[in-house]
């Protein structure tokens, strides 16, 4: 469940209830079907923020909750990553 501490919370210029929202959507358009070249764009948007706040998040679950997040977010871009070989 989302923290109630983090509701209406910008963290370090991110909007956490927008950040979470985002994310939601863009892994349910993949789960039904996938993501245009804009979604992918947004997913690896809402990544580099979650990459920014998670490590600076100092309560628990708050901190817990956002790191899965941002481990459903490199799954669902995952199918849109380019292998180097």
């Amino acid at each position: 469940m989302f923290p109630d501490g983090f509701r209406g919370v910008d963290f370090d210029g991110v909007d956490m209830v927008l950040l979470d929202a985002e994310v939601a959507g863009f892994v349910q358009r993949e789960l039904k079907g996938g993501l245009d070249g804009t979604d992918i764009a947004g997913l690896w948007g809402c990544i580099a923020d979650l990459d920014k706040i998670v490590p600076l998040i100092n309560e628990e679950y708050c901190a817990s909750y956002f790191a899965h997040l941002r481990t459903m977010a490199h799954v669902a871009a995952a199918p849109y990553l380019v292998n180097a070989t």
